[in-house]
């Protein structure tokens, strides 16, 4: 992506840059891996029981263990490499919970939705196109560096890859028979299901107007919420029978919020939730749609 300065009434082109050394790229995320991807950071260099290392573990605020690789070559395979990661991870469950305690995180740990993410420059067919036997989400992340210390982060493919495991599954009976579920797939359907037929019209409504803000806006329902997202959730839809509630990822005292319809979950007091950012929203009737997308729309400015 070509990225330009504005001086005045002109533009500058703001060239790209290769960073010194690969090991720079994954120190710049662990120190901002909040700011940058919602997720608090755990491990440098995890060493796991077949002497490979996860490049960098975490969880996010949802409490999904999340393991990230970083392509430091055009030949490094890196989401294989990430899931053999995972395969390892939830055969090893209490070394994670144990790294959670040691670093006083406590959420509680999603392990139907554990994350595998992948950061490269840039990805080739071969890293798309894998196909064979297990889909899992996997999440591809490219990233820019350009002069004037600009980093651009974007998601690459959201939707699911599909991963040759041939390579990282046991063959053996006991595994055939174990058949663990790796990740769940969570619908908008099921949490639709918990609501009113009034609550569901206007969640209806509410989302038409959320996903028509941008074509590129993904809409990915968790365990607890139906998350919209670009680079990164902007707002998360909790369905209850009568109402939604929606969280703003946004910091406290950074929404405009003028007619004070958003609860700031962090002042007076840290109030825990399962969604992202410091701002709740109630919504139970056509009356508020306004005011409250105007706020959702806020969030999405920021976040884009």
């Amino acid at each position: 992506m070509a990225l330009f300065k504005i001086i005045g009434s002109t533009v500058k082109k703001i060239t790209a840059k290769e960073l010194d050394l690969e090991k720079n790229l994954q120190t710049l995320f662990e120190n901002n891996l909040e700011e940058l991807l919602n997720i608090f950071f755990l491990s440098h260099e995890h060493s796991t029981g077949f002497g490979g290392r996860i490049d960098t573990l975490g969880i996010d605020k949802d409490g999904a263990p999340c393991i990230i690789e970083y392509k430091k070559n055009q030949n490094n395979n890196v989401i294989n490499q990430g899931l053999a990661y995972l395969y390892w991870l939830l055969d090893h469950k209490a070394d994670f919970e144990k790294i959670c305690r040691n670093n006083k995180i406590g959420i509680e740990i999603d392990w139907d939705s554990p994350r595998v993410i992948c950061v490269a420059e840039r990805y080739n067919n071969f890293d798309l196109d894998t196909v064979n036997v297990l889909p899992i989400n996997v999440e591809l992340w490219r990233y820019r560096i350009y002069d004037e210390n600009i980093l651009f982060l974007e998601p690459e493919n959201f939707q699911k890859v599909r991963i040759s495991t041939a390579s990282i599954m046991r063959k053996t009976k006991y595994d055939r028979e174990k058949q663990e579920i790796i990740q769940k797939n969570y619908s908008v359907g099921e949490h639709l299901a918990k609501a009113g037929e009034d609550i569901k019209s206007l969640f209806l409504k509410l989302r038409e107007k959320i996903i028509s803000l941008d074509t590129e806006i993904k809409e990915d329902p968790q365990k607890n919420y139906v998350a919209y997202k670009l680079s990164t959730n902007f707002a998360d839809v909790e369905i209850y029978r009568n109402q939604l509630k929606i969280f703003l990822n946004v910091k406290s005292g950074q929404l405009n919020n003028p007619d004070s319809i958003a609860r700031d979950m962090e002042n007076p007091r840290h109030i825990g939730h399962h969604g992202n950012g410091d701002y709740e929203l109630k919504l139970e009737s056509d009356e508020d749609m306004d005011k409250v997308f105007s706020l959702i729309k806020q969030s999405y400015d920021l976040n884009k």
